[in-house]
């Protein structure tokens, strides 16, 4: 669906207050918070809801948000900066090669996901609900990858190419926050206070 003129208003609007909130912020995570719950407020059609098949009988529309970011020894990615995840999530971890997220860290490829039900490397990390349309971008400083910025709702169809491409703007705001504002030393700082990482079994 084509956006208009209010949407790029709405959307550019919300990426500079973020900006500004950014700024003034010292610590990292809750610096790029801002850039996570703009997505999450801002992007994708509010009408998708009632597009047919967007909502199966029993599910109730949602928006999350998050960036995995990826751990020093680059095998796993920690969940930061999220909004709508529970707190049993809160720094979850998963496998640098899993599913969607792994596939947009090994490629430096953004990709919209309109209906995850047909996406044959989507996997449901969200322990909550089933998302049904998810944006992934990639977050780069300089040359390397350094985590992945997702935005996603129950509701399929939600986003689009234009979202897509807004969603690129706030991941590369984030990642030059996140080093700017001393990311890396956050997370291998928190790295060293938990187990040692090792994917889970397949079950």
């Amino acid at each position: 669906m084509a956006k208009d003129s209010a949407y790029y208003d709405r959307v550019m609007r919300g990426f500079e207050q973020a900006a500004e909130r950014c700024r003034a912020e010292t610590d990292p995570e809750l610096a790029v918070r801002h850039l996570t719950k703009a997505t999450r407020d801002l992007l994708g059609d509010p009408d998708a809801v009632a597009t047919p098949g967007a909502l199966k009988p029993g599910e109730t529309q949602f928006v999350v948000s998050g960036m995995f970011i990826i751990a020093p020894k680059r095998d796993h990615m920690i969940l930061h900066a999220d909004h709508g995840f529970p707190d049993s999530q809160r720094h979850a971890r998963i496998s640098t090669t899993d599913s969607r997220p792994g596939h947009t860290v090994k490629t430096g490829v953004p990709a919209v996901v309109p209906n995850t039900d047909v996406d044959p490397i989507f996997r449901q990390i969200l322990a909550t609900g089933r998302v049904g349309c998810s944006v992934y971008v990639p977050m780069i400083w300089g040359n390397q990858v350094i985590g992945m910025f997702n935005t996603a709702a129950q509701a399929r169809f939600m986003y689009d190419e234009t979202d897509l491409r807004m969603q690129v703007l706030f991941a590369n705001l984030a990642a030059a926050t996140w080093m700017a504002r001393g990311g890396q030393q956050h997370i291998e700082k928190l790295v060293a206070t938990l187990p040692p990482w090792s994917p889970p079994k397949a079950t």
